[in-house]
């Protein structure tokens, strides 16, 4: 018998500002980030499974990106996501309860598109495979598939199903 799908969603932050005297992890989101993590949020709920959970970055950039999309969820803000790497970020989602079925990670570059592959296994989409190959940018949405349990998801162990860049 196998488990039932689990989806997550990985979600760079939207583009944020350079303000003069700003520590990059309190550097805000800028204009055109603030319109694109609406986007986000708004394709998000159209074209994925409702969210569940919610593993954050505690930098400014991701904090605003999330609370933007307008997603609503249980939410995790987590230091060890910012300046991160994919194997830090994969023991979080290991961490996660299984009756989350539907899980979104707001994080940086590279560690995000850097999971987004790692996982990615048979099966998935090789045109997004392609188009997240050219460029990850801000607010791109991976979405992979799963059907093993968070605490068994390890690398090539999803489905990469899609890639959207919101613009």
């Amino acid at each position: 018998m196998t488990s039932p799908e689990r989806t997550l969603i990985l979600l760079r932050h939207a583009k944020s500002d350079y303000p003069d005297g700003v520590a990059d992890h309190d550097r805000p989101l800028a204009p055109r980030g603030i319109g694109e993590a609406a986007l986000a949020g708004e394709w998000i709920r159209a074209n994925v499974a409702p969210v569940d959970a919610v593993l954050c970055s505690t930098a400014t950039r991701t904090r605003e990106t999330l609370a933007r999309t307008g997603i609503e969820a249980v939410t995790r803000y987590e230091d060890s996501l910012y300046d991160s790497r994919p194997g830090i970020v994969l023991d979080l989602v290991n961490g996660v309860a299984d009756d989350v079925r539907s899980l979104l990670v707001v994080g940086h570059e590279p560690t995000t598109s850097s999971l987004a592959f790692a996982l990615a296994g048979p099966g998935s989409n090789q045109d997004a495979l392609e188009r997240m190959t050219q460029k990850y940018p801000t607010s791109a949405i991976a979405v992979l598939t799963t059907a093993h349990p968070w605490s068994n998801l390890e690398l090539a162990g999803a489905t990469l199903v899609d890639f959207h860049v919101p613009r």
